[in-house]
């Protein structure tokens, strides 16, 4: 995996190839597209929630990361030039991230998921962040599995049933 932060290729489980690359403002109408597509069960999955579309600001947001703050990654078919993957974390604190991942649903059970997160693992091991967190909903399945996969502990939210929080410890 070549992680110079410019670009680079991973072939995926199923032989299929994707761009992986560091998200860019400049990539908001491509995630907002990426956003719309996913299926209503995905977007309530990653977002928490039955909706839509983000909002402008909350695009923007997604879209203009801070590397001081965070890091988010893009994986993109490039026969069709669509985002189908985007990995992320924003610092909660000084040396804790909250991090969230979500693919095409049918770019999914490929390893996309995981390549994304590996990467987003190693990035913020070398910004010095020493937790990495994941807040989701308890019926997410998908989202289970991968942490345990990735060697998150798994613990129920105090403050709300319908929630988990997947903790990795990354020092």
């Amino acid at each position: 995996m070549n992680t110079d932060n410019t670009h680079w290729y991973e072939t995926l489980n199923d032989g299929s190839q994707v761009l992986m690359r560091p998200m860019r403002p400049g990539d908001k109408d491509a995630d907002v597209d990426f956003i719309r597509r996913l299926s209503d069960h995905s977007r309530r999955m990653r977002f928490l929630g039955q909706i839509r579309c983000l909002p402008d600001e909350e695009v923007r947001r997604l879209t203009a990361v801070e590397p001081a703050r965070g890091m988010a990654i893009v994986a993109i078919n490039e026969a069709d030039n669509r985002i189908v993957g985007v990995s992320r974390y924003s610092k909660e604190a000084d040396d804790c991230c909250e991090c969230a991942v979500a693919v095409a649903d049918d770019w999914q059970n490929a390893g996309l998921g995981s390549r994304l997160m590996h990467y987003l693992i190693e990035r913020a091991r070398g910004q010095g962040v020493r937790k990495m967190v994941s807040y989701d909903l308890a019926e997410n399945a998908r989202m289970r599995s991968l942490a345990r996969f990735l060697g998150f502990r798994t613990r129920p939210d105090p403050q709300d049933p319908s929630m988990v929080i997947h903790e990795l410890e990354l020092r």
